[in-house]
């Protein structure tokens, strides 16, 4: 059962959040949608979905990145989800690091205690959240997604696992390589275990390299990122995409770093070249 948190007009259309009970993930969680003018039942839009990264929740893209402007013009919902269960009882790391636990659910199924419990993210994300979505709001059946750092790592290797379901995947500043990234060996060590073979199913430039279906992909990259070179990695994607001619594009941007002011520079571009895939242009 959906309950709205808040209603805000914007650019013709309606910035929304809602609170549900996630089965995937057995807690409340929160999602905003953004629905553009003219969306109704007798005229459904297609949907892209937006995972933020490390430490964000579903507010961050809604406040920052200023995408509902060209959305709205273009006619395509935006669904921005949290980053990981949240509520009492829902494990947490120890030392309460930011890129462990809650604000961190890097958008996989843990396998491992005590995170297993909850921190089902993929099946959320995947399966349960678009079902609701589609159950509950205007909008039709083709669906993209983008993300942003570990949500740039989410919506690459979600789209590269299930390239039926989405028409296209853009990502700023992804999380391209995470089984040789510290903050992927982290994540991947507590989440999944030693066993390595299952982080690299969840390993974009792994999963790209061995495609054999291919989502378009747009990724842009600051290149005074302070995470560029140890965390990010965007050369270990290039080479997947050149090894395995994969629709790929890359661009690199001179003086631009990590945060939401890279993206709000770069969105609308992001926001047309989905709109092509999923036919609004």
């Amino acid at each position: 059962m959906l309950e709205k948190i808040s209603s805000n007009k914007m650019f013709g259309g309606v910035q929304e959040h809602f609170q549900h009970h996630a089965e995937s993930l057995k807690c409340q969680m929160r999602f905003a949608i953004y629905l553009p003018e003219g969306a109704s039942k007798h005229a459904p839009v297609p949907v892209l979905y937006w995972l933020s990264g490390l430490t964000c929740t579903d507010e961050n893209f809604v406040q920052k990145s200023g995408g509902q402007r060209m959305a709205s013009a273009l006619g395509i919902a935006i669904v921005c989800p949290d980053t990981s269960p949240r509520g009492v009882g829902i494990a947490d790391d120890e030392n309460q690091s930011y890129d462990l636990g809650l604000g961190a659910g890097f958008y996989i199924n843990a396998t491992e205690k005590p995170w297993s419990t909850h921190y089902k993210m993929y099946d959320y994300i995947v399966n349960e959240l678009p079902v609701l979505i589609a159950a509950n709001f205007p909008v039709s059946n083709k669906k993209s997604i983008s993300g942003h750092s570990m949500g740039g790592h989410g919506a690459l290797t979600i789209a590269l696992k299930n390239p039926d379901k989405y028409c296209s995947v853009s990502a700023f500043s992804p999380i391209a390589n995470p089984i040789n990234s510290p903050w992927g060996q982290k994540a991947f060590s507590a989440y999944l275990g030693s066993d390595k073979t299952l982080w690299q199913q969840h390993d974009a430039s792994v999963l790209m390299k061995a495609s054999t279906q291919h989502v378009p992909a747009l990724v842009d990259q600051g290149l005074a990122d302070d995470f560029l070179q140890e965390q990010l990695q965007p050369e270990s994607l290039i080479s997947a995409a050149l090894s395995n001619n994969y629709p790929l594009i890359l661009n690199q941007h001179q003086g631009y770093d990590h945060s939401y002011f890279f993206i709000a520079s770069f969105i609308e571009s992001h926001l047309c070249f989905h709109a092509k895939h999923l036919g609004q242009s």
